[in-house]
């Protein structure tokens, strides 16, 4: 049985999450809270394995109640916030900081009717999470950026390579994976396309976030965006992308459609069209998340001669996303986190020395 802790000074959105949560056989609300400091005692009395976290609260808000939490009492959990920029920014900021997820508040627009699924899918994820004690988060409470010079960059004379494409696919524990592998990659590379599963405005918010600490140029894609050497384009949340060749180039189609896997944007549905659109000269990287979104389509990718990298358990956040890849022979190389972007480089290089197909 997983214990739950609801955290949020709005009686209502506590009566909701509460009843969400109750129905599920496997969960359980053993209190709630209007605030951090009802909640610390809380904590201390009930012993919750997940706690469901508001960011606006009264006295103490959301984000100093978490660094101190992350730091003394550490913990999975799970961001409940509104769609709006500003909360956007605090929710990414709370993912740093080492909440393992973020959901939208009930009552948000998005996906109203599919906020309890969203709920309880994030609570029993938060109950397996790998805890980062390490975070990014120091003493004063702050997030250190890696500089694009901290890591494999500069001029890796990587030429000629319009015609490659490079996709990664990541959830629960995405957000700081893929700012671990950006951060580390020089601005010459092939373009890049990702799935995060993350809500509406978060997407935005994220890929502007990243925009500013990586050597690449990063944005939310848009539906017709070409796919260019020095770009990394981040589905937007509550829609598919997919990539499609027009010539010899790549462009971005952003579109709706049923979720798979749950999940909209999907990995697998962007893994499957990388896998037609550009064969072997793509390369797939599929890294810490929940479930088995990506799987299928990175084995797509593979069988049709792109190469495959899949993050290995030990720096995984859940392993449960590579693991289901790596378990249908999709993965050709396990490795861990801090290594990826060498890999990516080091193939990339290698494959400007090679006839493309």
């Amino acid at each position: 049985m997983i214990k739950v802790l609801v955290v949020d000074d709005s009686a209502l959105v506590r009566k909701l999450l509460t009843e969400d949560l109750n129905k599920q056989k496997d969960i359980e609300v053993v209190g709630t809270a209007m605030n951090p400091y009802i909640a610390r005692e809380k904590i201390i009395e009930l012993k919750p394995d997940v706690l469901t976290l508001d960011l606006e609260m009264p006295r103490m808000d959301g984000l100093s109640f978490l660094s101190k939490l992350m730091k003394h009492f550490p913990m999975p959990v799970v961001v409940v916030s509104s769609l709006t920029p500003k909360n956007s920014q605090n929710a990414l900021n709370a993912l740093r900081l080492g909440a393992v997820d973020v959901i939208c508040k009930p009552g948000s627009a998005y996906s109203t009717q599919n906020i309890s699924q969203d709920i309880i899918r994030a609570v029993r994820t938060a109950s397996v999470a790998r805890l980062d004690r390490q975070s990014a988060v120091h003493s004063n409470g702050r997030t250190r950026v890696a500089k694009p010079t901290d890591g494999v960059t500069g001029n890796y004379n990587l030429v000629h390579t319009t015609n490659k494409l490079i996709a990664i696919g990541s959830s629960t524990g995405g957000t700081r994976a893929l700012e671990t592998v950006l951060t580390h990659l020089p601005a010459n590379l092939p373009g890049i396309v990702i799935v995060q599963h993350m809500p509406p405005v978060f997407t935005k918010s994220f890929a502007d976030r990243l925009n500013q600490i990586c050597a690449l140029t990063v944005k939310e894609a848009e539906d017709g965006d070409l796919i260019e050497p020095g770009k990394v384009l981040i589905a937007p949340g509550n829609f598919h992308m997919l990539v499609e060749k027009s010539g010899a180039k790549y462009y971005t189609r952003i579109k709706q459609g049923p979720q798979v896997h749950h999940q909209r944007p999907s990995v697998d549905v962007m893994f499957n069209s990388v896998a037609d659109a550009a064969g072997v000269n793509a390369m797939g990287v599929i890294l810490t998340g929940m479930g088995a979104d990506g799987a299928k389509g990175l084995l797509a990718m593979k069988n049709k001669g792109a190469f495959t990298i899949g993050q290995d358990e030990a720096t995984s956040v859940v392993y449960g996303m590579p693991k289901e890849a790596y378990n249908i022979g999709a993965v050709e190389q396990v490795l861990p986190l801090q290594n990826i972007a060498g890999s990516i480089v080091s193939h990339m290089k290698q494959q400007t020395k090679q006839p493309t197909a």
